[in-house]
């Protein structure tokens, strides 16, 4: 086969990858300069609109209409506007060999492919029960979720079991936003996960008892403190039975697993430097590998608001450091210098009537404020995270878009507060003020 050839190649075909090729363009990449390699047969698209509205019964969210970067209300990026601009875009193609030495990435079909500048924007992939050998977790109609075509399965999965009944594996983003959108598509719902409430990682107790009673008003039942640890299928090896570790059997036509991912950095392990399971960038997303770059849920970067390295799954990270990257491979070649990487963290999440966004650090103390009652018509409340004496994080479901905005401005400028009485007191009125 002929080797090709491109002076800059964006490895992964996800989020982090359509934005890092709109930059491209925006920065006036010659025709024939850059290409994007891709294992998915499809141009890269919003992720987060798979566990969301892309299962929706009615009104469902379909390609193209959420290619990138609709997400953050750019341009479609169609398969028609790589062509218009000379991007070589690379579907199918599964890379199995990566040479940083040598600048060459080898395919699955044996297909070679020399660099001059790479941009490894490979992202996460999903943690499956059958890596830990759980019993029967391969039987037909466990799910997972990352990518259109485990979606695509999933849906064909709720049309074959209709009003049947589904297990969610897991209590963080995923089996929230699932056992919602389960629940929408007319199934009987559990959730089950082994934390004492859901998303341990960055709800606190207060918090989480607000969506938990939320979800059982809704009719899903949530069973804590416990984990698959094994299925039994029917006949046509569907699953039919969720074993519990507590000695429960759960029901289930369908199983969707969500217990979180892991970065894709396998075709570069002893070739690149890694720190807190990613690739080590700097703040412009060098890695230590001269001409490779890291960007998205792989990196591993300074973040400048709190003095340390850290590694962000996040879409909102995803498309803003493949916009970094691209502009510091340009600045450099020009001779220019762009600022460093200065990122807040930004969380949000989406489900039934429900909309939170969450800004900053959360540790330290918290506060609690707002209507938390789960059967208020429109409940709103919030949190903030207190350290040192400084508010460092903030949380808002039911936001309005400016309420949300002063959300975030605190979390960036850290204000002093008083007390946490007071905080607690003043609630939303604090940030709006800053």
């Amino acid at each position: 086969m002929a080797e090709k050839c491109f002076k800059y190649v964006i490895l992964g075909g996800g989020v982090a990858a359509g934005y890092a090729a709109r930059e491209f363009a925006k920065q006036g990449v010659k025709p024939g300069e850059l290409a994007v390699i891709s294992k998915e047969a499809v141009a890269p698209y919003e992720r987060p609109a798979l566990s969301k509205a892309y299962l929706f019964p009615e009104g469902a969210a379909r390609l193209p209409g959420f290619h990138v970067c609709v997400g953050s209300g750019g341009e479609r990026l169609l398969p028609e506007w790589y062509t218009d601009k000379g991007i070589a875009l690379i579907l199918s193609t599964e890379i199995v060999k990566a040479d940083l030495a040598s600048k060459t990435l080898i395919s699955a079909a044996g297909e070679t492919f020399k660099y001059h500048i790479l941009i490894i924007a490979t992202g996460s992939t999903v943690i499956r029960l059958t890596d830990f050998g759980v019993q029967g977790a391969d039987a037909k109609n466990i799910s997972y979720l990352r990518e259109i075509d485990d979606a695509d399965k999933l849906i064909e999965a709720i049309k074959a079991k209709k009003n049947g009944k589904a297990v969610i594996v897991g209590g963080g983003y995923i089996g929230l936003e699932l056992g919602a959108v389960m629940k929408i598509n007319n199934f009987d719902v559990s959730m089950v996960y082994p934390e004492p409430w859901c998303m341990p990682r960055l709800f606190t107790s207060g918090i989480a008892a607000f969506y938990e009673s939320y979800y059982e008003n809704k009719g899903i039942k949530i069973i804590k403190g416990t984990v698959a640890v094994g299925f039994t299928a029917d006949a046509n090896g569907e699953v039919k039975e969720v074993k519990l570790k507590d000695g429960r059997v759960l029901e289930a036509d369908i199983v969707v697993v969500g217990v979180g991912g892991r970065p894709l950095t396998v075709l570069f392990k002893g070739q690149v430097e890694e720190e807190k399971g990613g690739i080590k960038t700097d703040g412009f997303f060098k890695t230590s590998v001269p001409d490779v770059y890291a960007v998205g849920d792989v990196a591993t970067f300074p973040m400048k608001l709190y003095n340390e390295m850290r590694r962000v799954e996040h879409v909102d990270h995803a498309r803003k450091s493949a916009e970094q990257a691209v502009k510091a491979i340009y600045a450099s070649q020009q001779g220019n210098s762009i600022d460093e990487y200065d990122y807040l963290p930004y969380f949000y999440s989406r489900s039934f009537d429900l909309s939170w966004q969450f800004y900053g650090d959360n540790v330290g103390d918290t506060v609690l404020f707002g209507d938390n009652n789960p059967t208020s018509p429109k409940p709103k409340f919030g949190s903030y995270w207190i350290k040192d004496g400084k508010v460092v994080g903030a949380f808002l479901e039911n936001g309005t878009p400016e309420e949300n905005k002063a959300i975030a401005k605190v979390a960036r400028v850290q204000p002093l507060a008083e007390s946490l009485d007071i905080l607690a007191k003043e609630g939303l009125t604090f940030a709006c003020k800053i």
